[in-house]
């Protein structure tokens, strides 16, 4: 930014930083315990996708995935989906907090806003939740968290979105 050049407004970039490095840190810090920790939530994809803690409805069980290697692929997919995620968001948030070009420090944390809306939105919540029934699942249920990040990614997505305006002068 040169001296001759307007000022962006720097409580925008704080907030659009500020929500953006929050969602970075929490997807990769999801990543690394999925990594980490490999088992306990992929007993949760298993759980979800064969749909064994469901009611058990004849009309919706041709939906289950039963087979174990479907599951893991699956499992792996969303891991390395979240961990693509967290590197996007990561430099988006450098970027805010470098001050060099609010246009793509945007355009990049758009990017990873809106994958973290896909996997919690389309993912967990749609899929998940309605294909696979999960919103049945007393013990196998992950909508409420999803609903949680979801919205969080959205309001995050919207600020990111916001035009950046002057400083006010004093």
């Amino acid at each position: 930014m040169t001296t001759t050049e307007p000022r962006r407004h720097s409580s925008h970039r704080l907030a659009a930083g500020v929500l953006t490095g929050i969602l970075a840190l929490y997807i990769a810090l999801v990543a690394f315990g999925n990594i980490t920790d490999f088992g306990t939530n992929q007993q949760f994809v298993r759980h979800v996708l064969a749909m064994d803690s469901t009611f058990r409805d004849h009309d919706l069980m041709w939906r289950a995935i039963t087979s174990t290697a479907l599951q893991d692929t699956a499992y792996v997919l969303i891991i390395v989906w979240e961990t693509v995620a967290a590197l996007v968001l990561v430099w988006g948030t450098y970027l805010w907090a470098a001050r060099r070009d609010d246009a793509f420090a945007r355009r990049v944390s758009t990017y990873g806003l809106l994958m973290l809306l896909l996997l919690f939105g389309a993912g967990f919540i749609a899929i998940g939740g309605e294909w696979f029934a999960m919103w049945q699942a007393k013990a196998w249920n992950g909508e409420d968290s999803a609903t949680r990040v979801f919205l969080l990614s959205g309001v995050a997505l919207i600020v990111n979105q916001l035009p950046g305006g002057r400083e006010p002068t004093t």
